[in-house]
């Protein structure tokens, strides 16, 4: 692991979520039914390590760094909170208003996404790769829902695969590469802060985001997808201890 810069992983994950966000666009274009019947699991999946991985090491390592690291990680989760109402109360509009507000809050959540990798990367590989493997398995979903709602917005298929590609994929990477230069310059009592509003981002994410919109479409093995999230956190953060 020592042999890969800092930003080595920052770009391994900003770039491998573009990619399977991008996957995910084109198999809800090309196979459809496959990739509605994959987008539940990855969704629990990735639940399963965005809940365990803020709790169990984000959190942790932001308290060492500063003992306010709480109020921190309650900002990040009532930013999000209030981020999805406005978005939520904008799409009462017509279906072409839908898309574009629906899109609006991707894009933000995809930026927020890139600067997360940066964040918990300047701080640790492991906890870096842990929040990683959640939030990259989650964009093929999330590549899934962004070209599904453009489409309901009225567009084009061809026009939806690009913007959706555009708003969802690209952001990321946007996202982490703005963000390096200046988590860099930070001290270790402002990375603290970081750290925890960034787990507050993650916990809403998992609990608020991916778990309700998988339990709307529950399949036959769900549960055990979202356990194996779990089991995956713990078994990083046991490889990290030993």
């Amino acid at each position: 692991m020592g042999e890969i810069s800092t930003f080595g992983w920052i770009s391994i994950f900003a770039i491998g979520a573009m990619l399977v966000n991008t996957f995910g666009i084109w198999a809800i274009c090309k196979k459809s039914e496959w990739a509605e019947k994959l987008k539940e699991y990855c969704m629990c999946f990735a639940a399963g390590i965005l809940i365990s991985s803020p709790l169990i090491m984000t959190f942790p390592q932001a308290l060492e760094k500063t003992p306010n690291a709480g109020f921190a990680t309650l900002a990040g989760f009532v930013f999000m909170f209030f981020s999805n109402k406005i978005i939520k109360h904008m799409t009462k509009q017509r279906e072409l208003a839908f898309g574009i507000t629906a899109v609006e809050g991707i894009l933000i959540h995809s930026l927020i996404d890139g600067v997360i990798y940066t964040v918990t990367f300047s701080i640790s590989t492991v906890i870096g790769i842990m929040t990683g493997v959640g939030l990259v398995v989650h964009e093929f979903a999330e590549g899934i829902i962004t070209f599904s709602m453009l489409l309901k917005g009225g567009l084009s298929a061809k026009k939806a695969g690009i913007y959706a590609f555009l708003v969802a994929a690209l952001t990321t990477p946007i996202g982490a590469f703005l963000a390096y230069p200046f988590i860099q310059k930070l001290g270790n009592n402002v990375l603290g802060y970081a750290l925890g509003f960034v787990a507050g981002v993650l916990i809403y994410v998992s609990a608020s985001h991916l778990l309700p919109e998988a339990s709307e479409h529950e399949k036959k093995h769900s549960t055990l997808a979202f356990i194996i999230g779990i089991a995956f956190a713990f078994g990083m953060m046991f490889t990290h201890h030993h």
